[in-house]
């Protein structure tokens, strides 16, 4: 069976809960990357999409079909500003970033990171910003490898450290 289409869009209200815990379980069940029990206050923000929603700078996006079948999800930030990750990253001047994006299980291998991405990509563009700015941990490697296909490269000044968690920085210049 062909899979069927997506499109990337603003994430609506009623989808917000869903698209939060899509998030925070795809993140847990990531060998070697700490679970809910280790760190509830991260898990707890990547669960309240609706909360991000309330910033100004934050556009949560959803990977969805026409029949509304969610995907996956990432979050846009317009500015640096509003980042809200540890290390240097809030200070990058003329950049946006992407944060907690994440393609639910049943739907890998379809594109939907790489065009959650690109969405970002063609998003900090249209702002005029200079840099798109994410971080990734090496639980991650499907989506380090896509972001590295995609053209960012490794920025170790916005590296840092969750807990015991190494997340390393990445950007891309859109220049």
């Amino acid at each position: 069976m062909e899979p069927r289409p997506f499109e990337i869009r603003l994430a609506r209200p009623g989808e917000l809960a869903a698209l939060g815990n899509l998030v925070a379980d795809a993140y847990a069940a990531l060998p070697a990357m700490p679970g809910p029990e280790e760190q509830p206050g991260y898990y707890a923000m990547v669960r309240d999409a609706a909360a991000r929603t309330r910033n100004p700078a934050i556009r949560v996006l959803a990977a969805a079909t026409p029949g509304g079948e969610l995907l996956g999800s990432a979050d846009f930030i317009e500015d640096m500003a509003h980042y809200g990750s540890g290390g240097t990253a809030s200070a990058r001047v003329n950049a946006a970033g992407i944060r907690l994006l994440a393609v639910a299980p049943a739907a890998r291998g379809r594109g939907v990171g790489k065009a959650l991405t690109r969405n970002c990509i063609d998003r900090a563009r249209a702002l005029g910003r200079a840099f798109l700015v994410l971080h990734t941990t090496r639980a991650m490697q499907t989506a380090w490898r896509m972001y590295e296909q995609l053209g960012f490269r490794r920025s170790p000044d916005l590296d840092f450290r969750q807990g015991e968690l190494d997340v390393f920085g990445f950007e891309l210049p859109l220049g």
